[in-house]
């Protein structure tokens, strides 16, 4: 069924991950309440530039995908979809986030393009950086930065955003550093450049963990200097216990990665709403 192999294809449930982020930067810098047109905007765009990312990965890394057994049976290397197909998946993706930037203000639509060139980079960086990591970490990283532009089109006194925007990069790349100790063997035989495979699970994660704290830490400075709210701070410290959690269930990859990630950009969207408005 098309629509069932669409939402697997790209992996809608991974904008839990992200759409937390985006709008706590759209909140950080309205201060306020967004109009519904803002809102569902933010929305479209976020959803066609997460629909763009994963069907350039899942394009690019086609031939990768066919060779790992544990990604083998998604939709282009299993034949449940076609190359056509997720072309054209591709494409509305772009239409939707194109539109939808265009629509939010004009420093977005120039602006665009920059996550598109994260999105075509990163599944190659792989094949020759350990720094292919730091490509997921950018993508999630500048849709934070993204909330903030599209209801403030200025950098102008974005010191909110930008502390968002790089706790986002380090957590995310954190993570996306867990997740690939699943593929380490996998990576040292086709010679893939995760952290894993050429430095090991154990220094990989320690890695991943140096990424958290910095992380927490930028989280700690932009309550500090910019929320300042005492219902906030036990958000701060729920998304900083998280982050130990997730290395705590490193070994389970479902956990870590897939429902405590869930969790902790919903206890940063909480921090930055808690902050401004309690």
């Amino acid at each position: 069924m098309w629509p069932k192999r669409f939402f697997s294809f790209v992996k809608v449930e991974h904008t839990l991950f992200s759409v937390p982020l985006i709008f706590a930067g759209m909140f950080l810098a309205l201060k306020g309440i967004p109009s519904a047109a803002q809102a569902a905007l933010i929305l479209a765009a976020a959803t066609g530039a997460r629909t763009v990312s994963f069907a350039l990965n899942r394009i690019i890394d086609r031939q990768i995908d066919r060779l790992n057994p544990r990604t083998a049976d998604r939709e282009l290397p299993a034949g449940r979809m076609t190359l056509r197909e997720a072309a054209a998946v591709l494409a509305v993706g772009l239409v939707v986030y194109l539109t939808s930037a265009a629509l939010l203000n004009t420093l977005c639509l120039i602006l665009s393009p920059i996550p598109l060139v994260v999105f075509v980079a990163y599944p190659h960086m792989k094949r020759f950086t350990s720094l292919s990591h730091f490509g997921v970490g950018s993508g999630l990283a500048l849709g934070a930065l993204g909330g903030w532009i599209a209801v403030r089109p200025s950098l102008a006194d974005a010191e909110p955003g930008l502390l968002l925007t790089f706790f986002t990069l380090f957590w995310a790349t954190g993570f996306d550093i867990i997740y690939s100790t699943l593929d380490e063997s996998f990576d040292r035989d086709q010679k893939l450049y995760s952290l894993p495979s050429r430095l090991g699970r154990k220094r990989a994660l320690q890695i991943a963990a140096l990424l958290h704290i910095v992380a927490f830490g930028l989280l700690a400075v932009l309550f500090a200097a910019y929320l300042k709210s005492l219902p906030a701070f036990p958000f701060l410290i729920l998304a900083g216990v998280l982050l130990y959690f997730e290395h705590e269930k490193a070994e389970d990859v479902d956990i870590a990665f897939f429902k405590i990630n869930a969790i902790e950009g919903f206890a940063v969207l909480g921090m930055v709403l808690f902050g401004l408005f309690a």
